[in-house]
């Protein structure tokens, strides 16, 4: 090959590459596999080596360059205003007072606050040439080195004038959650993960956090003008910007609020941070006679959700044993008010985790709640004194056996005799997504293991009447209820029979897919690793568990006595339920059920679940803020469910 047949070569795999990423980063719609992408990608690295030349608008450049000296300071062509708050619903409409004193009665947008680090990147005929913090909102870093290694911050656009686009740099949950994993300085939250890779002098670094960028204002353009705010976010669309799938508008702040109410419910589902919402003026003449403030537009405003984030002093750490008999601990807090709930006590995830974030007893800690999930402990305050080391147990808080460090994990290994791990079992088997057994709580197996001597399983198939009666605060109405739950789940499905066992590393969808390959609950006992391996998703570690529970006496001796005592799990029927052979996308978020909720629905009447949309998917079922997905279906003609439609399909309406 020429050297000009190899510029061309390597100029049309730049482009080749841009719009793959394009597709994948900003429209959640890939065209080809990451293998094919990737031989596309070494293609272009050898051609860049061989020419000696590296475009602008290169993917190559998002690996992140050399190490920068420092930040070099970025003056912005326009200003960036910071946004007036407001906390209630009176402030929102005192808001909207003074603006239609000013300018009239308004339609306004209204959109997430992300909670990252504001960008403010400018373009020149086409291509990337800057990119800054927000700094003071005249002056900030220049952190281009950085900025180019955001897949979804595009490198060239269609648009040739000047002009600057502000947006949010941001870490998804999800992202944060698999960095810290391996992470030997885990980060304590998302957003001071993102800030703190973009204004990192290496840009590699910035490069292993993966960021995510969303656009949402053009703050200064020569060659084009906009009419209103939604003109505006469709001209950021069309020129390959990735924008929120939550814009709206309304005519009042009574609807906005009732909005603003609603996103609360469901924020913290999301998978990137949110700290508020943001209204805006929509009709850009309205904006220019409302005008600014020194410090704010006044035609913009945020409402800031209640904190979730808080300080506090860790008292103590105990350590809980759960049915795999793995110690958990937990971190013992002075109280604190996150969101309008008292916390007291948070969760660490084992020995590792406690030294990663340095947090010692005495120590004051970064906590975080999310709705009901329980406070996450985020790493300890620097530089807060000097306070005494947690130590790791030795033996067991519940039995006193000698524990044992499997991986980054402590386990107490007498699974015979340790309570709490025979009453997790039993719990965990009766539960809602097991065998829902729904008059047994962990309370009463707790009375069972205590006062009757039921010790595993079986044993709960074995209770009688009398036995019942005798127990404190039982009734025959109660007594009952529970016999009669007891007796109506030995007949399971097969694949909640699995579930319900306990098995090591087995949740809910591997014993979905183990009840389709094997159909009934014999054939899968009788399971080799290397077939069980062969099943999607089930890799060397899930397997050797299955084998090792199924080779264990103990188990044998409980599964005979369960069949013994009349459980026989069903057969597996491919075909049964109204939604056979159906598959199934789910998106947005739906009145009064979660996604999974929703999705076990489904399941159960036979339909199958799917990630993405593709030419196999036969329905989408959309909720509120559908996004990409929805724009996909209606593209290949997938149809589109609302959560009443489907309720109506599976007779529950």
């Amino acid at each position: 090959m020429s050297d000009a047949e190899m510029r061309l070569r390597k100029n049309e795999l730049v482009r080749i590459l841009n719009e793959h990423a394009y597709n994948y980063y900003v429209l959640d719609s890939p065209r080809i596999s990451d293998a094919e992408y990737d031989v596309l990608y070494d293609e272009l690295c050898s051609l860049e080596k061989k020419t000696g030349e590296v475009s602008a608008d290169s993917p190559t450049l998002r690996v992140g360059g050399q190490v920068l000296d420092g930040f070099e300071k970025h003056t912005h062509i326009a200003p960036l205003y910071s946004l007036d708050k407001a906390k209630t619903k009176q402030e929102l409409i005192e808001w909207e007072q003074r603006v239609e004193k000013l300018a009239g009665r308004q339609a306004y947008s209204l959109e997430y606050k992300f909670d990252g680090l504001t960008l403010n990147l400018t373009y020149e005929d086409g291509m990337l040439t800057g990119a800054a913090t927000r700094g003071d909102g005249v002056t900030g870093e220049e952190i281009l080195a950085q900025v180019r290694t955001i897949s979804s911050v595009p490198l060239w656009i269609p648009f040739k004038g000047k002009m600057e686009v502000q947006g949010e740099a941001i870490m998804r949950l999800s992202v944060l959650e698999e960095y810290n994993k391996t992470a030997k300085e885990p980060l304590k939250n998302a957003r001071n993960a993102a800030a703190g890779a973009l204004r990192n002098l290496d840009p590699s670094v910035t490069a292993q956090r993966k960021l995510d960028a969303f656009f949402y204002n053009v703050g200064y353009i020569d060659g084009a003008e906009f009419k209103s705010h939604f003109e505006m976010i469709d001209f950021l669309c069309g020129n390959r910007f990735k924008t929120s799938d939550f814009e709206k508008s309304f005519k009042s702040i009574d609807d906005i609020c009732s909005e603003i109410e609603n996103v609360g419910k469901y924020r913290n589902s999301l998978d990137f941070l949110i700290d508020g919402m943001v209204i805006k003026v929509e009709d850009f003449a309205a904006r220019e006679r409302l005008g600014y403030t020194q410090k704010f537009p006044r035609w913009a405003i945020a409402f800031k959700f209640p904190a979730e984030e808080m300080t506090t002093r860790l008292l103590d750490v105990k350590w809980d044993v759960g049915r795999t008999g793995k110690l958990t601990p937990t971190a013992v807090l002075e109280s604190v008010e996150i969101g309008g709930a008292t916390v007291k006590r948070a969760t660490l995830n084992n020995y590792e985790d406690i030294l990663r974030k340095k947090v010692k007893k005495g120590s004051r800690v970064f906590i975080r709640r999310s709705n009901d999930v329980i406070p996450e402990i985020l790493g300890a305050v620097e530089d807060d004194g000097e306070y005494a080391e947690i130590e790791k147990p030795v033996h067991c808080p519940a039995c006193g056996a000698r524990l044992e460090e499997i991986g980054p994990n402590l386990y107490c290994p007498n699974t015979l005799s340790c309570k709490p791990q025979l009453v997790m079992r039993m719990t965990h088997y009766v539960s809602r997504d097991a065998m829902n057994i729904e008059s047994l709580s962990e309370k009463t197996i707790e009375l069972f293991f205590y006062e009757l001597g039921v010790q595993d399983i079986a044993g709960l198939y074995e209770v009688t009447r009398e036995q019942l009666l005798r127990l404190p605060g039982f009734k025959e109405k109660r007594a009952e209820n529970i016999l009669n739950g007891i007796e109506s789940s030995k007949h399971p499905e097969l694949s909640n029979y699995i579930y319900a066992l306990g098995i090591n590393n087995v949740g809910k969808k591997t014993a979905k897919d183990i009840a389709e390959k094997y159909l009934t609950f014999e054939a899968f006992k009788q399971a080799e690793k290397e077939e069980l391996i062969s099943i999607k998703d089930i890799g060397e570690t899930v397997a050797q568990c299955i084998v090792d529970f199924f080779d264990d006496e103990s188990v044998r001796l409980v599964l005979d006595r369960l069949h013994q005592n009349g459980v026989e799990p069903k057969q597996f029927n491919r075909n049964a339920g109204v939604l056979a052979n159906k598959n199934f996308v789910i998106t947005g978020t739906l009145e009064g059920y979660t996604r999974a909720e929703a999705g076990t629905l489904i399941e159960e009447n036979g339909g199958s679940l799917q990630s993405s949309v593709g030419k196999s998917t036969d329905f989408l079922l959309a909720g509120q803020k559908a996004g990409s997905k929805m724009e996909k279906a209606e593209k290949l003609g997938v149809k589109v469910l609302s959560l009443n439609e489907l309720l109506e399909m599976i007779g529950k309406a």
